[in-house]
């Protein structure tokens, strides 16, 4: 990894939140979940593991992101569920370690 690179890196990451954060205030959700979603995350990764390992490494971590695909609903959809009955913080609290049990649970399985 270029640690010179981090700086950027950071920057990048902190104008996404920033731009996301302000765009879901302004009650334009669905345009900050595409932002916040995009694959540019994704993009990055995948190059990353693909310049250090090559294919087959490649393609196990894009598996993988499909595999997490339902623990991750599942998440989301506590948060949804829970947020107008215990607020964000519990929300978010639940919805993690639901996302961590169903994870791991995803890892056994596979």
């Amino acid at each position: 990894m270029d640690y010179r690179l981090l700086p950027l890196y950071f920057v990048i990451g902190g104008t996404i939140v920033t731009l996301v954060t302000w765009l879901g205030s302004q009650g334009r959700g669905l345009l900050a979940a595409f932002i916040a979603l995009f694959p540019a995350l994704t993009v990055v990764t995948l190059s990353a593991v693909y310049v250090r390992g090559g294919v087959e490494p490649t393609v196990g971590y894009a598996k993988g992101l499909i595999l997490m695909i339902p623990a991750w609903l599942v998440y989301v959809a506590t948060v949804i569920f829970l947020v107008p009955r215990l607020g964000l913080a519990p929300a978010l609290a639940i919805g993690i370690v639901l996302y961590a049990i169903g994870s791991y649970v995803t890892m056994r399985l596979a």
